[in-house]
């Protein structure tokens, strides 16, 4: 389906979730928050409706999100159940790699077509100061599980000042020894995100082009996302950037969200959203698919980051990643 602005609209992210086994300081703060009943998470049985729904609309792409999706009981025959309703083309999903090695058998078995990894560090402590406490050899062993598996695997990484901007070089190493896409993705001032503590993908194209003057630009399709690759030629793996705040990709934007508990999100930056639940309410799918119509031609023209006072106030685990 088309939106207002002429945008075909053919990729839904789903959180299923809202409960997460890390606690990632610019996600949620260190005790984490408060969870949310699981009467007002949406069933298994309410998400594949919503997902039969929306293919009727032309929407035939799925991301699986939380939370961490893979804490949630299930969660690969989810997958699997998508994947089987006619006319989906993909379901993928985004998790932060921890129980991924023990999922990996699950997840083959219900057909993802894809599996991005969140890792923002490649030393030790600093992983588990910012994951507040994450394993990273878990992290490492999922992604060698998944890269093993054949199915198409991405790193997403965030770059912050004085942090971890030092290893930009080593994640572009991953990327073409490991022969795998690497995405950097700017912060957004979404719940406990703050950009200027993010290094902009400006300086991280700069210095990666002065390491790597063979990088080029990749003009192949390699995903759903706004993500902008380089490649070097005759090697295997990609660098992508994802600037959600330098790079305004709005025109071209072809996602709406799903949050756990219902609500449609027709724009990451703004708190407006469809609530699904009285629909689902109904038993009658007409409805469901009218609300979802109304979510759709609700997107607006693009996001307003830089004005704080217009964006979304919920922290992105309430949201989905």
């Amino acid at each position: 389906m088309r939106d207002s602005f002429n945008r075909t609209i053919d990729y839904m992210r789903i959180s299923i979730t809202d409960r997460c086994n890390l606690r990632c300081k610019y996600c949620m703060p260190q005790e984490g928050i408060e969870k949310v009943s699981m009467s007002k998470i949406l069933t298994y049985e309410e998400i594949l409706r919503i997902c039969r729904a929306s293919v009727t609309l032309g929407i035939n792409r799925f991301k699986i999100t939380g939370g961490e999706p893979l804490v949630r009981k299930g969660c690969p025959d989810l997958c699997r159940e998508i994947k089987q309703i006619p006319g989906v083309e993909q379901v993928t999903i985004t998790t932060n790699g921890q129980l991924l090695k023990d999922y990996m058998p699950k997840l083959i078995e219900a057909g993802i077509d894809g599996i991005n990894i969140s890792l923002d560090s490649l030393q030790e402590d600093r992983y588990r100061l910012i994951t507040g406490g994450g394993i990273l050899s878990e992290t490492l062993k999922g992604l060698d599980a998944a890269q093993e598996s054949g199915i198409r695997t991405k790193v997403n990484c965030l770059l912050q000042k004085n942090f971890n901007e030092d290893e930009l070089l080593d994640f572009a190493e991953m990327a073409f020894g490991r022969g795998i896409d690497v995405r950097f993705i700017e912060i957004m001032p979404i719940g406990f995100g703050k950009p200027d503590t993010g290094l902009s993908n400006e300086i991280v194209l700069q210095r990666l082009q002065a390491a790597l003057p063979q990088l080029t630009l990749d003009q192949s399709t390699r995903g759903n996302g706004p993500a902008v690759y380089y490649a070097i030629p005759g090697k295997p793996g990609s660098i992508g950037l994802i600037s959600a705040m330098h790079g305004r990709f709005c025109e071209s934007c072809n996602r709406i969200r799903l949050t756990s508990q219902g609500q449609i999100k027709p724009c990451l930056c703004y708190e407006d959203s469809c609530d699904l639940k009285p629909a689902l309410a109904e038993q009658r799918d007409e409805r469901l698919v009218e609300t979802l119509r109304d979510a759709i031609g609700r997107k607006p023209s693009g996001h307003t980051f830089e004005d704080i006072k217009t964006v979304e106030r919920r922290s992105m685990v309430e949201i989905g990643g």
